[in-house]
């Protein structure tokens, strides 16, 4: 059965690494800040211009001026920093940012990053805005690495078949000899 977007999210979670500056886009992304591994300090970054996004609100304390990219309410932490847009997707195109976590896209083969399908994935750098490509994607059936060979299958959500992904992948699909299920709950 494939995964429910919170499964997704909490997979994606656990590519963060303590110490990671991360960008968090809109969607499912979002999730992710609700599964961050304990032990694992990152400082997560809004594209609409924050750094140091805390957790939600509790209900009653809601700040309608702190929204994130998804323009939920959310709260800051102890030395966030403020800035326009402009300055966050340059922060990511820097290198300044560890992990881009967006959502719902589709990528091609080789990793260029098309139109918005694909539940949830991991960017590894950025140029301007249809220049994206994209290392790892985070799916509803499964985790897949960007390689010259194709879309290489590391895991496959619990009750996903081998074979139902390779029907539902188009483009080049290598299943990875030591491939595994999905860790999520």
């Amino acid at each position: 059965m494939a995964l429910k977007k919170e499964q997704i999210a909490q997979r994606i979670a656990q590519e963060l690494q303590n110490g990671y500056y991360v960008n968090l886009g809109i969607g499912i992304p979002t999730l992710v800040a609700n599964y961050i591994p304990e032990g694992v300090n990152v400082v997560l970054q809004s594209e609409n211009g924050l750094l140091g996004i805390g957790p939600f609100p509790f209900e009653g304390e809601e700040d309608p001026d702190l929204i994130n990219a998804g323009k939920q309410t959310i709260t800051v932490i102890k030395g966030s920093s403020y800035f326009d847009s402009a300055m966050s997707f340059g922060m990511i195109r820097a290198g300044k940012v560890h992990l881009t976590v967006l959502g719902a896209m589709e990528v091609a083969d080789n990793g260029d990053i098309a139109n918005w399908k694909i539940p949830g994935y991991k960017v590894k750098g950025m140029g301007g805005a249809m220049d994206l490509v994209a290392s790892k994607i985070v799916s509803d059936l499964g985790v897949f690495n960007i390689t010259p060979e194709g879309f290489e299958c590391i895991e496959y959500a619990p009750g996903v078949s081998l074979d139902y992904i390779k029907e539902k992948t188009e483009g080049r699909l290598v299943i990875a000899p030591n491939v595994k299920e999905m860790n999520v709950s």
